[in-house]
């Protein structure tokens, strides 16, 4: 941080003085390189808010910036409108040419460098709907180039001011924007693409931009420069910017661990608040659903990528900020009801045909078991069994059923075609074809989410029939095998099959962008149930060992032993592999739960701390798959903090292995949670003895109830593992299809 800091002042920028305890450990940098697949962008932006901006360019390594977009629609869907100082007078290649920096600094809510070649010096800042960038010219005239990036218009206007419009899946951003100094504007434009070369004076050597972003009109985007600028200089909306994040990651205190593991965590922390954005202006909203402008006095988010976040994002948000999760699901609530259609990538534009699941179900029912209220459960849960019964749920397709929902609905799996076989369900995806083993699975989890909706909602004919379709994973268990296996229509055994490597590109004949190995764990609500069919605990807990040590480059199906080379080949999102283990993708995060489940908690806290040191790291590499907006860096901040939600629907959280000595989480209701783990080590990893309130335990989970009340957790570190403490049946956690998230008493934690 002091190298970054000396720098920025030599560039002649003022530092924010007060960079406090938890935002100066922020690096929003970390991750910038990806290893196979995108890496993260180092966005900056306030909490959940619209404006979300980071420099064009390949990753945190380029040192050529293309250009800064005015804001995105989402991480890899897309940047809106573009700005770029420049030196000189522009030409058509100007547009396009990427300029060399360096002096970099990146905070949340600030960035700054300067272009190498012209010494112009960029800084930016945001509001939750506006920006405003500082541009130092070293000499000559200031120039600033703005361009669409998608189709529309931009025009000048009077007061030294700009607007402009794009266009993108059926919806439109608009911006209006004020120089700070007279200026005279040129358009041209390719197209249905316009540009603005924009000059100024001889004198003016700073020219700074502030401009307001709508989703509704240029006169709202005018209204929210005038309500969240105004007339404040760049300092000013800087401090604030720095001090809603303070106050913002403050939420959470650490103390103890090194250097290097707080970096890791509240720049984690920092990464939980991209998604979801709330796009409400001035008590009214355009929706995409629809493609109205809606009065609404609650705010309306959107951008939510449900396959990555119900796991671990959404959970640490209900803890964190349940207010703002009552809205965020009354949000999809509106969705429901404006489009038909309960969202699982619910996006600016509508429900973004993506990835496998009705994901909206395990959030819903884990917010709504851990006493979130304030939106309409009714119709939260018609639209959740509206895409269970009614709608398609193959692998990147909306709409209605096809002949294989058909078949799902009647026999319990999703059928295979078997290698070499032609497609003949058209509305099968070309390239991300049925995914049936991990269609069946998440399915399983979802449709058991709903069951527990429906008993609370009193429909007893609607929670069986969805519990019994939560038993649709065994279908597709090979005991012969050990593995879930794929099974065609006629429900004969796929063969041949190799769980590590069958299935083409990601495994997307069976699975989704990751092999057998990581969906035979993929049952999250029936654990208990799935040991059984695998011969038990301990032969679970040997098949679990397994996952964690098979060769990456043998084949029970090939003559010869595959290269690494091979597999990520064939599964480039399998990233920071332990033998078949993939810390790269969201599917095997609770992976390491399970031993809780199997009576073996000690290998629990080994294998998480072994992740959590070896995966995620204060550097450009330290992210290890797709970022995906809050869903792998909230796995990081609560395994750090000590303790997972591993069955989203459960209102339950299992210890881990606290990183810190301490740390305090101040809730909304004024209670707090405290976990003091002293000694706690790279060594001194195992839980040896737990207290709850005082309360010695040989559980090792607690209740969210517990946690509401206010709740103090001791835990005795050593470097040798306790292998009797959580081992017993009566003291495992709860996850099977007979538990009922109702019953537990509040405030109680055995």
């Amino acid at each position: 941080m002091k190298k970054v800091l000396s720098a920025a002042v030599l560039c002649g920028f003022s530092v924010t003085s007060h960079l406090s305890a938890q935002l100066e450990y922020v690096d929003p940098t970390i991750g910038g390189v990806g290893i196979l697949l995108e890496p993260t962008k180092p966005t900056v932006h306030l909490p959940n808010s619209m404006v979300r901006v980071y420099p064009v360019r390949k990753d945190v390594l380029d040192d050529r910036i293309q250009s800064f977009p005015l804001t995105i629609i989402s991480h890899r869907l897309g940047e809106l409108f573009s700005i770029m100082p420049h030196a000189g007078a522009p030409t058509d290649a100007s547009w396009k040419q990427a300029a060399a920096n360096d002096l970099e600094q990146t905070t949340p809510y600030y960035y700054s460098t300067r272009l190498d070649d012209s010494l112009i010096g960029i800084e930016f800042t945001p509001t939750e709907r506006c920006g405003h960038f500082r541009f130092r010219f070293p000499e000559g005239k200031p120039v600033v180039l703005l361009a669409n990036r998608k189709e529309g218009d931009l025009e000048m206007g009077g007061n030294n001011s700009i607007s402009g419009v794009e266009k993108f899946n059926g919806m439109q951003a608009f911006v209006y924007g004020e120089f700070s100094a007279p200026v005279t504007g040129v358009r041209s434009g390719e197209g249905k693409l316009a540009r603005l070369a924009v000059t100024a004076g001889d004198g003016e050597q700073v020219l700074e931009f502030r401009y307001g972003i709508s989703f509704i009109s240029v006169e709202q985007a005018k209204r929210n420069l005038a309500k969240e600028i105004g007339g404040s200089d760049f300092e000013k909306n800087k401090t604030r910017a720095h001090d809603v994040w303070l106050k913002t990651l403050g939420q959470i205190k650490v103390e103890g661990g090194t250097p290097d593991q707080k970096r890791v965590f509240y720049t984690s922390l920092y990464r939980c608040y991209e998604r979801m954005i709330n796009i409400t202006e001035d008590g009214q909203y355009y929706s995409g659903y629809d493609h109205k402008v809606h009065q609404d006095e609650r705010p309306f988010y959107v951008d939510n990528w449900l396959w990555d976040t119900y796991r671990a994002l959404e959970p640490l948000q209900t803890l964190l900020n349940p207010e703002q999760q009552a809205d965020k699901i009354h949000s999809y609530v509106r969705m429901y009801e404006q489009s038909g259609v309960m969202p699982s990538f619910a996006v600016l534009w509508g429900d973004y045909a993506c990835m496998t699941g009705n994901h909206a179900a395990p959030w819903i029912a884990d917010s709504w078991f851990k006493g979130i209220r304030g939106f309409d459960l009714a119709t939260a849960y018609e639209g959740l069994r509206k895409n269970s019964l009614e709608s398609t749920i193959l692998p990147w397709r909306n709409g209605a059923k096809s002949s294989l929902d058909d078949f799902y609905n009647e026999n319990g799996y999703l059928p295979a075609l078997r290698p070499g076989e032609k497609e003949t369900v058209p509305e099968v995806h070309p390239f991300e074809r049925r995914q049936s083993v991990s269609v069946t699975l998440e399915q399983s989890y979802d449709d058991w989410c709903i069951a527990q909706l429906a008993k609370t909602l009193g429909k007893k004919d609607d929670a069986g029939l969805f519990l019994k379709r939560s038993g649709n994973y065994k279908n597709l268990y090979r005991a012969d095998k050990g593995f879930m296996w794929p099974k065609d229509d006629k429900g004969e055994w796929i063969e041949p099959f190799d769980p590590k490597f069958s299935g083409g590109m990601g495994g997307r004949d069976y699975t989704t962008e990751n092999n057998t190995y990581t969906y035979n764990w993929d049952v999250q609500h029936d654990i208990k149930g799935l040991a059984e069919l695998m011969g038990g605990r301990k032969a679970a807990e040997a098949k679990l060992d397994e996952l964690f040590r098979e060769d990456l480059g043998k084949s029970s199906v090939a003559d010869r032993e595959r290269s690494k080379y091979e597999l990520f080949a064939t599964f480039p999102d399998s990233t920071s592999m332990v033998g078949q283990f993939s810390m790269g993708n969201e599917p095997s995060l609770a992976i390491p739960y399970i031993y809780n489940h199997l009576g073996a908690p000690w290998k629990t806290q080994k294998r998480v701390r072994q992740l959590l040191d070896f995966a995620f790291t204060d550097t450009v590499h330290g992210i290890p798959g797709d970022e995906d907006g809050g869903g792998m860096t909230a796995f990081v901040v609560l395994s750090m903090m000590g303790f997972y939600p591993e069955v989203p629907g459960v209102p339950v959280y299992e210890m881990g292995s606290p990183v810190f000595e301490k740390v305090t989480i101040d809730l909304h209701n004024g209670k707090r949670l405290e976990i003091n783990a002293k000694g706690s080590s790279r060594d001194r990893k195992y839980i040896k003895g737990i207290q709850f309130n005082g309360k010695p335990s040989n559980a090792l989970w607690f209740t969210h109830d517990a946690v509401l009340a206010g709740l103090k957790i001791d835990v005795e570190m050593s470097d040798t593992p306790n292998k009797q403490l959580g081992t017993s049946e009566a003291d495992l956690p709860p996850s099977s299809e007979a538990v009922d998230p109702g019953s537990f008493e509040s405030g109680k934690s055995r």
